[in-house]
């Protein structure tokens, strides 16, 4: 067993669990079938995805897709696209990154509806073991390159747009080894109540998710390998109050309500956890 895997089991010692269960899988189809209901409810939108290459962001991009929006999406790698959406491989650590980023979406666009920024990397480790250079490495990709790519692409988003950033159910919990991380993802969400007090005179809404265990293809650790996957996600199986992890389906969903959907919602956090952090089951 990795020490990554080892320090997510300690860190669940202290937490809950629950125990129980139910047949989720219609949900699932529920989902899905929404998603299909989707096509034409974006048509004539055009979207910018921050991190839309795979997991959480690629939903999004795909569900923006199905509704028949333009999509421009960004990667630290190059990826298949289809026919609406254009893909741009983008890091935003690089300041010169997110100026070539800004060129590419005033040429491509002009002007456009929805931002969604959907980046981060997470490190688990004990408050007193955390160094200088993991502490860099997280605020630099989970807070300054966010604040920096928004700052750049803000002017172009059309008055009565959106944005709306991906931050985590550690914004509501004490997670022990995950210290740096949760504060990363605490600042995007002081960052987001900000801006939506400066973009309010635009109509620019600006709102937050906040997911819980989700089934992505790194379950949100960068390079988790086959046996970290499975034991984040039957840890999040364990502390999750829905007992099961989310997926990226639920998250798209819940996005694109607060992009599109709620017009008369600015600066808030949408926790999209299961009740993680939020329910006491009574289970034992």
């Amino acid at each position: 067993m990795s020490a990554m895997v080892a320090r997510i089991l300690r860190m669940t010692s202290v937490l809950p669990l629950v125990s129980g269960g139910a047949d989720w899988q219609h949900r699932f189809r529920r989902c899905r079938h929404r998603q299909r209901s989707m096509m034409g409810t974006y048509t004539g939108k055009k979207a910018v995805v921050i991190g839309g290459t795979h997991g959480m962001g690629r939903a999004v991009v795909d569900a923006l897709l199905a509704g028949g929006a333009q999509v421009l999406l960004t990667g630290r790698t190059e990826v298949a696209v289809q026919p609406g959406v254009h893909a741009v491989r983008s890091d935003v650590t690089s300041t010169r990154d997110i100026d070539a980023l800004g060129e590419t979406v005033a040429a491509r666009f002009g002007s456009f509806d929805f931002l969604h920024v959907n980046v981060g990397v997470a490190e688990v480790q004990p408050f007193e073991q955390v160094t200088a250079a993991t502490y860099d490495r997280m605020f630099d990709v989970n807070a300054r390159g966010v604040f920096f790519t928004v700052q750049r692409l803000a002017p172009m988003i059309r008055d009565g747009g959106s944005i709306v950033f991906t931050t985590a159910v550690t914004n509501g919990l004490g997670s022990p080894t995950m210290s740096v991380y949760s504060g990363t993802k605490a600042a995007v969400r002081a960052f987001a109540k900000v801006l939506a007090a400066e973009l309010l005179p635009r109509g620019v809404r600006v709102n937050t998710v906040a997911p819980g265990f989700i089934d992505t293809p790194t379950m949100g650790f960068a390079g988790a390998g086959a046996e970290e996957r499975a034991a984040l996600m039957k840890v999040g199986d364990q502390i999750t109050p829905m007992r099961r992890h989310g997926t990226v389906q639920e998250i798209a969903q819940a996005v694109l309500f607060l992009g599109f959907a709620a017009t008369f919602t600015t600066g808030v956090e949408l926790p999209v956890d299961g009740g993680l952090g939020h329910v006491e089951t009574g289970l034992s």
